[in-house]
Order: structure tokens, then sequence, then C-alpha cells
């Protein structure tokens, strides 16, 4: 299925309104409502020779980005329809949608009732659009925007592959999406119609116009591929309910929320899934689609938890008086799942002891953000201020065991480490006494030391050895220090002196 959207629906005073752009060096007409087509006024088009056609033309400056928000909203509207829509979009220009209604039309009473609704839904809302459902993109794009010859109109049509052949010849050239340049040249030899090509020797049209021409021609005939484009990912599982009156109050949908997780909770045993991503999508009845997403630090099915979570979300941003005449439609979706086996539970029902803090993690996520709830984390590297980070929780990353031996670290590591001034009884020793942020401490005892070889497809050939040390002064404290470069191998660092010694953490 493919929608047209046009800038108006109807002028008061009848006079014709274009949106204008610049173009090649020129003011041309980039869109136009019914009343200019009529007039027979062509994008692309001189503003000059517009306005010599018609004296009393309403103009508008192209807002692209403008266009491209509206158009969006547009698609959220459309999903109570299908999960698969895709924008018409051209390099950034708004034009319509695209919906893959396949296994859907009867869920509304089949494709006519469907087209209908649609239709009649977009007028109440004030948005005049053209539709038409066919086999392939290609074909319901062109029936949503063209006439015939014979001034047939598709628009607002429903096309099966009985008649497509005779349709196609009634097509204008325009219909295949091609460029306007392209266009031009396809007029200028006397090719105005699909008809004039469909039949006519390949080789010599794709010398003279390139593939293109022809490819579009397939993609609208179905003899080439062409899916369309999700703008958002399909969830992997997702109920709904239509509901017969339309609510408002926040309980109300949190009761809704949670008769959804339990649908969805008999589908994910069933597969054998838990859900670490939920949407939840609530329909407006004057068109605006209200998004909310919450992330679950450990996958569950749970309903309960699910509910509690859109319940945070909900009490944070939720004013009932933003629902406006009521929400028709609530639709819970799960965008990110993981595979699991069952698991014995434990006597309190419970799979795993570490629910509570789950929990308690998920409820801070969603009132802070999952940016601001970390968690330690281990990467691929020897080098410390590199083998340890803190990410969102909501985030994997590698198990300590996998990367990482079994070593004590110190308990506070500095990301970047200091300069000391340190004194050895020889030169591969560890420090006798050393200077650190003014203070100076006396070494009782050292351990040491590990060495660590530099990481050169990083840090270069010239990168320098790390010998760390664990040195406790004569008061009891612990640091974490190393020597950086290797006596007689790496006597010389860059600034010509010889290696150099840093604290890098602190012990417990």
């Amino acid at each position: 299925m493919s929608w047209r959207l046009d800038k108006r629906e109807n002028n008061a005073h009848e006079y014709p309104t274009i949106c204008m752009e610049k173009q090649k060096g020129a003011m041309r007409l980039s869109a136009l409502d019914l009343t200019a087509e009529n007039l027979g006024l062509k994008l692309g088009q001189g503003m000059v020779e517009a306005r010599a056609m018609c004296p009393n033309i309403e103009t508008i400056h192209a807002d692209h980005d403008g266009d491209m928000a509206f158009l969006n909203a547009l698609a959220d509207w459309a999903d109570r329809y299908t999960p698969l829509v895709g924008l018409d979009a051209p390099f950034g220009k708004a034009q319509g949608l695209f919906l893959d209604i396949t296994g859907c039309a009867h869920l509304f009473g089949g494709e006519e009732e469907m087209l209908k609704d649609m239709i009649s839904r977009l007028h109440q809302m004030g948005v005049y659009a053209q539709g038409a459902i066919a086999p392939t993109p290609g074909f319901s794009w062109g029936l949503a925007r063209q006439h015939s010859p014979e001034n047939y109109d598709f628009r607002n049509t429903i096309m099966t592959w009985d008649n497509a052949r005779i349709i196609a010849l009634s097509f204008p050239m325009a219909a295949l999406r091609l460029p306007l340049d392209m266009l031009v040249a396809l007029d200028r030899v006397g090719l105005k119609n699909v008809k004039d090509i469909l039949d006519a020797p390949r080789k010599p049209l794709t010398k003279r116009f390139g593939p293109f021409l022809l490819k579009r021609l397939d993609q609208m005939l179905g003899q080439e591929d062409e899916p369309i484009s999700p703008r958002l990912p399909v969830a992997s599982l997702s109920v709904e309910r239509r509901l017969a009156e339309p609510i408002g109050r926040q309980e109300d949908i949190e009761t809704c929320i949670e008769q959804l997780a339990k649908s969805l909770q008999n589908d994910m045993e069933k597969r054998g899934l838990l859900g670490q991503q939920f949407m939840l999508l609530l329909f407006r009845l004057n068109g605006i689609v209200r998004r909310l997403d919450i992330g679950l630090s450990a996958p569950s099915r749970e309903p309960k938890r699910i509910k509690i979570l859109f319940s945070e979300k909900l009490d944070n941003i939720y004013d009932e008086a933003d629902a406006g005449s009521g929400f028709e439609t609530i639709r819970l979706c799960i965008v990110s799942a993981v595979e699991t086996s069952d698991q014995q539970a434990t006597f309190s029902g419970k799979n795993n002891i570490q629910t509570d803090i789950d929990e308690l993690a998920d409820q801070i996520i969603v009132r802070l953000g999952a940016e601001r709830v970390l968690k330690p984390a281990f990467h691929q590297s020897f080098i410390p201020e590199r083998a340890t980070s803190f990410i969102s929780l909501m985030k994997n990353a590698f198990s300590k065991e996998e990367i990482q031996s079994e070593k004590n670290r110190p308990i506070r590591l500095f990301s970047n480490p200091e300069p000391v001034l340190a004194i050895a009884e020889v030169p591969e020793g560890p420090p006798i006494t050393f200077r650190w942020r003014r203070s100076h401490y006396q070494v009782a005892r050292a351990e040491g030391p590990e060495r660590i070889g530099a990481e050169w497809w990083i840090n270069g050939e010239d990168a320098r050895t790390r010998d760390y040390y664990k040195v406790e002064d004569k008061s009891g404290r612990r640091f974490w220090i190393f020597r950086e470069g290797l006596y007689e191998r790496e006597s010389e660092n860059r600034d010509g002196l010889v290696p150099r010694w840093f604290m890098h953490g602190l012990f417990a």
C-alpha cells in the first residue's frame, strides 16, 4: 500500500497553492495542491512561468524538515494498521508512506474496509491523502498518484495481478518514480507512457537512459523484489487491545498493560524467550501516538514487573489532560528478547536470588535513565586503565573470567597514572622511598614486579613496558606504582629521561 500526502486538502478561495524552493539557480515548484495540479502546473516548473499561467497563485517556502517531522508523525499513526511502515522520502523530501499490510487486512474487515478506514480517519484529522493497494510498492505508488491518459482516476483503488498489465499500459511515465531530468529526456523522444517501453527492446533503452528506467519498470511489475524498509525495528512479539470505549485514566491504562503483559508471557513461554526491552504504544483518537520504552537489567516475562516499570514511566510523564479524548488502542511490544531455558524455582517462587536487586535497578533506570545506573565492565586489554570501565547496566560486556586472570587490583584505580619521584636500591628493583602529591613515603614492604607489555598496535612502536609493584609504607598504607621503561633496552624516553615512576592506584 502507498499513500500520497498533499499539502492542503482544500482552498477556500480556490487559489492554487504551491511550495517553492531554489533549484538549479532559480525558484521552482517543489510541491503543489490539487487546484494547482488541475491548472496544469508541474513540479520543477519555474516560478516565473507558473505566475504567468496563474497570477493569483499562493506561494509557501518549502520546509523539508517540517515535512519530515509531519511524515514521521503520520507514520506513528499508521502503526495501528501494520508494524511495517516505510517512509517514501527520496533525498530527504517527504512524499508519502509505504505500508506492508500482508496478513493484516483481515483484522479490519478486508482490504477495501481497511482502505476506507484509513481515508476516513485521515480526513477527520484534516489530512487529505490518496492511497492505493497493489501487489508491489511500485504499483501502489503509481496508483496513488496518477491519472490515466483516458482520465481514469486510479487513486484510492485496489489492484490485483489480473488487471495489472491493462493498468500498467494506461500509466504515464511519471508513475515509474523516475527523476525529473529522466522524465524530460523520455518526453523529448516521444516516450510519454509506460506502454511505450513495456514491450520495447531493452538494450537500446538501457544504453540511452541507463539501467534505472528498466529497474523501476521491473519493480512495478514484480519482476524484481523491492522490500519495504520499516523505519523502526519490527517487534519480535506484540499484543494489542482495541477498546470499545476510549480510556484516559492512568489506572485504566495500567490495568490494560498488565493484561497485555500476561498475553505476552504465554507467547514468550511457548517460544522460550525472556524480554529485555519493551515498548508501549498508546493511540489517541485524534491520531497522536505516545511511545514509551523500558529496558530490564535482567530479562524477564513477569507481568507485574512489566506493569510496575511502565507505571513508574507514566508517573513521570503522564498527564490525564494530555490524553485528550482518550486512547482507543494500546499495544505492548517486545523490542529485544533473549532465549532461555527453564530453571528450577526457589521455595519463594523466584528463579534467581538477584530478582529483588534487578527489580530495584530497573525502577531506578526508569526514573533516572539507563546512563545513570552503571556497572563495572571488563575489556580485552592488559593495560589496567583500559581493562575496566563503567557502562550502563543495560549493556552487555565481557566477563572478567574471559579476559583477565585472577589478580589483585587496587580498590581505587586512577584513570590517568600520576607521576611520582622514586628511589630504588638497584635499577630494576622496587622503590625504597618515593614522593607523591607533596608527601614523602618510606617503603616498608614491596611485592613484584608484575610486567605488562605495551600495546604497540595502539600506542605505536615507541610504547614502553611497565613494571608494577605493590608497596606498603611504614604507616600501613598500600599503593600500586609502576616503572615505565626498561633499563638498557628502554632507558631513554621521548623526553630523554631515564625510566619514570607513576602512581596508578590505592589498596584498602
